[in-house]
């Protein structure tokens, strides 16, 4: 196993999960009085494996169809789309 892919994937998803949705999710389920916070920490675990997983395999044969740098771009626009729809309809 490549040592620096390795941290660099972990510092890139390290970051990028940092004060997200899923995050913010979390944070209010483990701070709901009666839940097991473990079974929160597992929980939220499991779905970020799960949900990395499917990244990995959906990703790997994308890039089969679609070159990477389409992808990047793609996936930039949609960040910009949705930037500025939530910046649009948080005035509303």
């Amino acid at each position: 196993m490549n040592f620096k892919m390795l941290s660099t994937v972990f510092v890139s998803i390290f970051l990028a999960e940092l004060g997200d949705k899923t995050q913010i999710a979390t944070l209010i389920l483990a701070s709901q009085e009666g839940l097991n916070k473990a079974a929160v920490f597992v929980g939220a675990s499991c779905a970020l494996v799960l949900a990395c997983l499917l990244a990995v395999v959906i990703g790997s044969q994308f890039s089969r169809f679609v070159s990477p740098q389409v992808l990047k771009i793609v996936a930039g626009i949609g960040f910009i789309l949705l930037g500025t729809w939530i910046l649009v309809t948080a005035r509303a």
